[in-house]
């Protein structure tokens, strides 16, 4: 099952996360205390890259 990436987006912006700059197919976020975090800019990703993201955020265990 694909993840929305505005999903992730949104909540992202909801804990400070500030886009930076874009890349080549990512967006980049910068957070003052957990540093940067790619995001593609698809309208879905897989539950890896899901989980990849949620990991570098710090939702996960």
């Amino acid at each position: 099952m694909e993840t929305n990436t505005a999903k992730i987006v949104r909540r992202l912006k909801s804990e400070g996360w500030v886009f930076e700059r874009h890349g080549g197919a990512h967006d980049i976020y910068s957070h003052p205390e957990r540093g940067k975090i790619q995001v593609p800019r698809h309208r879905t990703v897989t539950p890896g890259v899901a989980q990849s993201i949620a990991r570098k955020a710090g939702w996960g265990a």
